[in-house]
């Protein structure tokens, strides 16, 4: 049957975050899947996208399989409360849907480029929603148009959604793994079909996947974190290069392709997932508390206080200040509302940066030794001011700890990540770094004892950002607007890009 959708049509306003977020790394999107019959699946989807709003912020969408079969979906610009309204989730009925939140890292942040995407296939609609990044999206994209697809977006997801519905099969499971032998890098997706949820990770496993139990339906998500907000047992993560069907029959396991690794992304564990989120059975608040305990083995220093950078680097702040001995305090606090805020801010407050998003604490900083505990440094144009800012609170000594090692080199599996000549640590050494953000000292993390605080064997991770060793062959130069000039020929208008 046809698929059916209804978009939003609010405009997506421009400036978002306007640099406060410069220096973090944004993480491609959230996905989550839901077979659950007799229950309002849209709106548990929903609230399952509001668990995962940290991995997206600038679009997120939801698409419904109703009980005739019809494949219908609500999309718009923004975040989740943004997008959806009652009548909105009042209008997606059925027992199988699928959401997303997303940011992009192939494709520009505008309408079309929303998710999930629904194409057409010889078996019917077929809707997908990814995260991650596939390599070789644009000689497979060149392809698909040579067979006759038409895209509407400029994004590697519709590659892969194309390229499944094209796939030769008789069976979705089927076309499934064709289609995955054709596909290289990241992909962990959930896919909705007329009568069932997949849920697919790639080979490396470089994206997390997990799924739950929901009375007697089933669900797949980007984290953990999502099941306890709708009420899901937590199951399992699917294995790298797994199929999981979720219908009426249960969960059904398919071997989709193997691969000699594992390469999860090691930010996974650092930054990206929610410390309340389980991965490899791991808790991350407390993987992120050994991180800092490890850091304080490595990079100890005489202080009179530990804090952490909120709130991505409270966790591992505690561990260091654990480890330490040296009393753990809040010497900033996060305005929780600037980060993603819609509104130009006149030159006045734009010069005031970071003082928008943190405010200092003179009477905890004052006359203090300060050991600051951040999660990562990236291009190296925030921590100079929050140095800066603490300084002017009354710190006499700031000594930052990171948490990751420096970071040298580009993702291309999924991370909006800078290209190189952007990566402070590529061009500089830690003491020039040091040097940089006006710090009294300086430790990163060192790549053994990251993996220590993990507690997993090394070769399970990807820590390509670090050493510059990929897991797969990776075109060195790719650009996430790759796809962007041409849609089915002609020029693409630009609609809503990401500042």
């Amino acid at each position: 049957m046809a698929a059916q959708e209804h978009e939003a049509t609010r405009s997506h306003p421009t400036g978002v975050g306007w640099g406060l977020e410069m220096d973090q790394l944004h993480e491609a999107c959230a996905v989550f899947g839901i077979y659950a019959p007799g229950e309002d699946v849209a709106r548990l989807t929903f609230f399952a996208l509001y668990a995962l709003q940290h991995r997206g912020q600038e679009s997120s969408g939801i698409a419904v399989a109703d009980r005739k079969g019809a494949i219908q979906r609500h999309v718009g610009m923004g975040l989740v409360n943004q997008v959806f309204e009652e009548e909105h989730l009042a209008l997606l009925q059925g027992d199988l849907a699928i959401g997303h939140n997303r940011y992009s890292t192939t494709g520009s942040s505008r309408f079309v480029n929303a998710q999930p995407i629904i194409v057409p296939s010889p078996l019917g609609p077929l809707a997908l929603a990814h995260n991650g990044n596939v390599v070789n999206a644009q000689p497979l994209r060149e392809e698909l148009i040579e067979r006759g697809a038409e895209f509407q977006s400029t994004t590697d997801s519709e590659v892969i959604a194309h390229l499944i519905a094209l796939a030769p099969g008789t069976t979705w499971p089927e076309k499934i793994r064709r289609a995955m032998g054709r596909l290289s890098g990241a992909y962990s997706l959930t896919l909705l079909t007329s009568d069932a949820v997949y849920a697919v990770r790639d080979p490396l496993g470089v994206r997390p996947l997990c799924l739950g139990q929901l009375g007697a339906g089933w669900v797949a998500a980007s984290e953990s974190c999502a099941l306890d907000h709708i009420g899901a047992s937590f199951l399992r993560e699917v294995m790298p290069g797994e199929i999981v069907q979720l219908g009426a029959h249960g969960i059904c396991s398919y071997l989709g392709r193997l691969n000699e690794r594992q390469a999860t992304c090691i930010f996974e564990f650092i930054y990206f997932a929610r410390p309340d989120s389980v991965i490899d059975d791991r808790l991350l608040y407390l993987a992120r508390e050994a991180m800092g305990a490890e850091l304080a083995a490595e990079h100890p220093v005489e202080a009179d206080l530990v804090m952490a950078i909120p709130d991505s680097a409270t966790a591992a702040g505690i561990g260091y200040a654990r480890a330490s001995g040296i009393p753990f305090r809040e010497g900033l606090l996060k305005n929780r509302y600037v980060g993603r805020t819609f509104i130009q801010p006149d030159q006045r407050i734009r010069d005031a940066g970071v003082r928008l998003k943190f405010n200092p604490l003179p009477h905890v900083l004052e006359g203090k030794r300060v050991v600051v505990v951040d999660d990562s440094i990236v291009r190296g144009t925030t921590t100079p001011h929050v140095v800066a800012l603490l300084r002017r609170a009354g710190a006499t000594e700031v000594h930052m700890r990171v948490c990751a090692p420096p970071v040298k080199h580009p993702c291309f599996f999924g991370v909006d990540l800078a290209t190189r000549d952007q990566l402070i640590a590529a061009h500089k050494s830690v003491e020039e770094i040091r040097e940089w953000i006006g710090a009294d000292s300086l430790g990163y993390l060192s790549i053994a004892g990251l993996h220590r605080a993990v507690g997993l064997p090394a070769e399970r991770f990807c820590t390509a950002c670090f050493t510059g060793n990929y897991p797969i062959p990776v075109q060195l130069e790719m650009d996430k607007l790759a796809l962007e000039p041409h849609v089915n020929g002609r020029v693409a208008p630009l609609l809503f890009a990401r500042s």
